[in-house]
């Protein structure tokens, strides 16, 4: 298997949402959309798969359970000012799960996406 794309998959509640979000938030781009099932987007090398409760994705496994999003798992996108990106995103209305928060390798922050799951912004520490 090769190809110059790391894909992700996130489970999302609303496809188009999920794309606007993405597209207006993150700078991703549409590559392909059989909306309200999945679309996939991208931002350089990484796709995300948005996959719908009507995509195959979305079924229910074989014990019942039924794919959902959320959790901790994450996107994490490295920027310059996070000071910055957090006005810029706190101004166009996205909510954060917490403040930033500095550890030894850098400031973080969470935030969601609209079907919940969790994206990363971090600044590295200075060095």
């Amino acid at each position: 298997m090769t190809s110059d794309l790391v894909s992700v998959r996130y489970l999302v509640d609303d496809v188009a949402a999920a794309v606007e979000f993405y597209t207006r938030h993150l700078g991703f781009t549409v590559r392909s959309s059989v909306v309200p099932a999945f679309a996939d987007v991208v931002r350089g090398n990484l796709r995300l798969l948005l996959s719908g409760p009507a995509s195959s994705a979305g079924r229910p496994l074989p014990d019942g359970t039924t794919p959902a999003p959320g959790g901790w798992n994450r996107i994490h996108f490295v920027v310059d000012d996070i000071d910055a990106e957090v006005a810029r995103l706190r101004a166009a209305g996205i909510a954060f799960r917490s403040d930033v928060v500095t550890g030894p390798g850098g400031r973080q922050i969470v935030f969601d996406d609209p079907a919940g799951n969790p994206v990363e912004l971090f600044q590295p520490a200075a060095r």
